[in-house]
């Protein structure tokens, strides 16, 4: 379904990203091994933030409700084996169009995922359990709130 957190991530998510690349007051990294780390780290906190925004059950973007949808498709694979195929899939897109892959792509397909299934599985969440909102479901309790 649609909802306020799909709209929400298709007019915002992109422009918060670039405004954190433009603004960004950390040291450029030289050290792999500290790349690596902090990577992970980040897996570790966009796994959280999609946690608490999907866990509303007002929408999810696009990525993350196709990989909702695949996880009700083959509820025996882990959900974050099939953010490892669908990041596995969009990467072999991009470089068949002729974008560049390295280790730190290669770190996001395969860390993103098992970090995900990890994180996930110790706090007990499912996504494919959620029962997102529509939009018009939404603004429907909301008007009859008042």
């Amino acid at each position: 379904h649609i909802g306020f957190a799909t709209i929400i991530d298709a007019l915002i998510t992109g422009r918060l990203t670039q405004l954190f690349i433009d603004i960004s007051p950390y040291p450029e990294n030289h050290s792999m091994l500290l790349g690596i780390v902090l990577l992970l780290i980040g897996f570790l906190i966009i796994d959280l933030g999609i946690y608490v925004y999907m866990s509303t059950e007002l929408g999810s973007g696009p990525k993350d409700g196709l990989m909702i949808v695949i996880g009700k498709k083959q509820p025996k694979i882990p959900i974050g084996i099939i953010g490892m195929l669908l990041w596995s899939a969009v990467t072999l897109v991009g470089w068949l169009l002729g974008g560049s892959v390295g280790i730190g792509t290669l770190l996001s397909i395969f860390g993103a995922g098992f970090i995900m299934h990890i994180f996930y599985d110790a706090i007990g969440f499912e996504p494919r359990k959620l029962r997102h909102k529509s939009l018009k479901e939404t603004i429907k309790v909301l008007h009859h709130s008042d």
